[in-house]
Parts: structure tokens; sequence; C-alpha cells
């Protein structure tokens, strides 16, 4: 069954695209993931304050994380589906601009219940985003450079992971949780402007049929990946959502040196993402299966050994490596398990990841509001052990 009907037989705008221009247009479309993928995560750096300042608990914060992984679940098909038909510059556009509006809202909220209708929005805007962007790039540059092209775009997402928590936070410490989000406000304008002015109109030429979302689902192969996905995110973001409590009551250091571990994490995610790619590519199963076992003894280690700040550095290190690598060998295993079906894969690659990442959230604020964040921790590194073994278990994803 093919995934994508005919709607439209313009000229691609790619080959008669200036190289500089298509380029623009790239860091562009990265520069909309990256706004999108911090403004998504900003809370996990500010649960303390924005906690303390409507008087809510840890577990109950934790909503501003679950709640836009629940939406962005739905949104990544309904979105992608319901606008087949509109041009896709003017889709991105609107989504970046809707960031925006979200971002001034939780600024602005007056209770907890604004805040999270702010995260409601954010959850539209990264279902729809990404499903959109991920296969751009053969669009807007030449086809020497899709591949080239295609990193830049994806290197928004782990880059967007590990820094947008530590640069909220310093920003945060530093000015209030408060101005945090009208930072990123201010760059999703600038990011509009940007997508208006370089991306040129992409009028629809594929859409994907929700029986192609359904067919995927019968690949044993995909289905694997589904498993191996959940198991992670769900392991990293129950933990990592509730690593600024840990540091604070566990390590019992203050928000200005969670702050710069928060940053070194994000320098070590960076450098895990790049060791990722480079090995990926030769040794799918290598590279997956080191980054959920780095993963694993950090996260199990850390009520161990993490309530010393030289323990937690350590740990932090590893498990940025680790997590790093996650998002770039999470892409080949969906793009290796359904190379027919591209565009229907990443739709399910989004929706899987955000509603994983939601019920990761959720969980964790469950077991940190009835028990401590060192039982968070074991728990996420017992469940990415599980992981570990089923790609210990699995086929090599094959081209």
């Amino acid at each position: 069954m093919t995934t994508a009907t005919t709607l439209s037989t313009a000229t691609d705008p790619a080959a008669r695209r200036p190289t500089l221009g298509g380029w623009l247009a790239v860091l562009s479309v990265m520069a909309g993931i990256f706004s999108i993928v911090t403004t998504e995560i900003l809370p996990i750096g500010l649960l303390t304050p924005i906690g303390d300042d409507f008087g809510v608990s840890d577990g109950t914060a934790g909503l501003m994380m679950s709640v836009p992984g629940i939406v962005a679940a739905v949104a990544a098909p309904v979105v992608t589906l319901s606008t087949a038909r509109i041009d896709r510059r003017v889709v991105l556009c609107a989504l970046v601009l809707l960031l925006a509006v979200a971002d001034f809202l939780a600024a602005a909220a007056p209770v907890y219940w604004v805040v999270l209708v702010s995260r409601v929005l954010v959850g539209v805007i990264v279902g729809g985003f990404w499903s959109i962007a991920a296969g751009l790039a053969e669009r807007l540059v030449r086809a020497e450079s899709v591949a080239r092209a295609t990193a830049v775009i994806f290197a928004a997402v782990p880059l967007g992971s590990v820094l947008g928590v530590p640069v909220g936070t310093f920003i945060g410490d530093h000015a209030g949780w408060r101005t945090a989000f009208v930072v990123m406000g201010v760059m999703s304008v600038a990011v509009f402007a940007a997508l208006l002015l370089v991306v040129p109109p992409l009028a629809p030429v594929r859409a994907v049929r929700p029986a192609a979302l359904g067919s995927l689902l019968r690949h044993g192969a995909v289905r694997r990946t589904l498993l191996i996905t959940f198991l992670t995110v769900l392991a990293h973001f129950g933990a990592y959502t509730y690593v600024t409590p840990f540091l604070e009551d566990v390590t019992d250091i203050g928000p200005g040196a969670v702050t710069g571990l928060l940053l070194l994490y994000g320098v070590a995610g960076i450098v895990g993402n790049f060791l990722g790619g480079v090995l990926v590519a030769s040794r799918p199963r290598a590279a997956f299966g080191t980054a959920t076992a780095l993963m694993a003894g950090a996260t199990l280690l850390l009520p161990v050994l993490g309530g010393s700040p030289a323990g937690a550095v350590a740990l932090l290190v590893v498990w940025g490596i680790g997590y790093g690598a996650v998002p770039v060998s999470t892409q080949v295993w969906f793009a290796r398990a359904a190379p027919h079906a591209p565009e229907a894969a990443a739709v399910l690659f989004t929706a899987s990841f955000q509603a994983t990442l939601s019920l990761g959230a959720l969980a964790g604020g469950a077991v940190v509001d009835h028990a401590t964040p060192s039982v968070v921790m074991a728990l996420g590194g017992t469940v990415v052990a599980l992981a570990t073994a089923v790609i210990a278990t699995a086929k090599r994803p094959t081209v």
C-alpha cells in the first residue's frame, strides 16, 4: 500500500533554488524545531519555582510536561491530515506564531490552569510542526545536499533537548521563570519572520493517508521499534523531569549549582548526539544499545552516588552522553523499519515519542509525590535497562 497521494504536480523549488537561499530555509526550519523543543521541555528546569509560585506540588507541576505530550500524540496525525492541502510554509508559520502566543500566555498566567492551557497549545504545535518539517529537506536544497540538510534539521531535537533546560534554568534563576517564557516568545516571533522571509512557497505534494499509519503497525520491525522507543522515552522523561528536585533534595545543592550541572549535562548530550550520529549509520544496534545502557547505569547509580556533588556530576555526564544519542538512534531505527513509508513513519514517530514523553512525566510525578526523587531515578533506570535488553535481542534494523 502506498503512503502518499499526489496533490500537486508543481515543480519542486529545490531544483532551481540558490544554494544560500536553500540553506537559509533549512536553518529557519531548524530554528523552529529548536524553539519548539526548548519551549516544550523548559518547565523541567523551572519546576520548583513555578510550583512554588502557584502553590502546587512537584508532581502537579509535572503536568506541564505531560500535557503537551498527550496533545502532541493526537495532533501529529490530526494536524498533518487536516492541513494536507495547505501550503506547508503557511502551516509552519501559523504553528510558530501560535508558539509565541503560548509562550506569552504562560508568562502572563495569573493562575496555574492558564499555564496548562498554554501547554495544550504547545502540544498542538509540537505534533503538527515536527511531522511536517521532518521531510522538508529534499524540497529546500539540491539533491546532493539533502542528507546534510536533513541532519541539520534533526540536530535541533538534541540541541533543544540538552540546552533548553539549563538555559531556561539560568534565565529563571536570574530574572524569574516568567522571563524565560518571554524570551522564548520573542524567539518564536523571530523564527516566524525567518520562515516567512526565507522559506519558499511549498505547495502540498503528498499527503499521508490514515490507512498508511495502520499498515505500518502490522510490521514487526515497526512494533519492535515502538516498544524500544516507549521504554527509553518513558524512563528518561519519568526521571529527568524531576532531576532538579533530586539535585536540590538529595545532592543538596543550590539553584545556581543546579543550573551549572544541567548545562554540563547539555554539553554531554551534544557530545552524545555527535558520537551516536557517527556510530548509528554503520552499527545501529551498538549505538542504541550503548546509549540506553549508559542511561540505565547513570540513573540506577544516582540514588547511591548522587548524594555527593562529584558523584552527581559524573553520572549526569554519563546520562547526557547516553540520551544525546537517543534521538538520532530512534530516528534511524524508525526510518529503517519503514523505508517504504517515510512520511507515515515520521507521523508515527512523533505521536509515539510525545505520548510516551507525557506518560513518563506523569508517572514520575505520581512516584515523586508518594515517594522520593531517588525512587524515581531507580525506577527509570530499571525501565531503560529493559529497553537495553530488547535492543540486544532485536534484529538489526535494515535499510
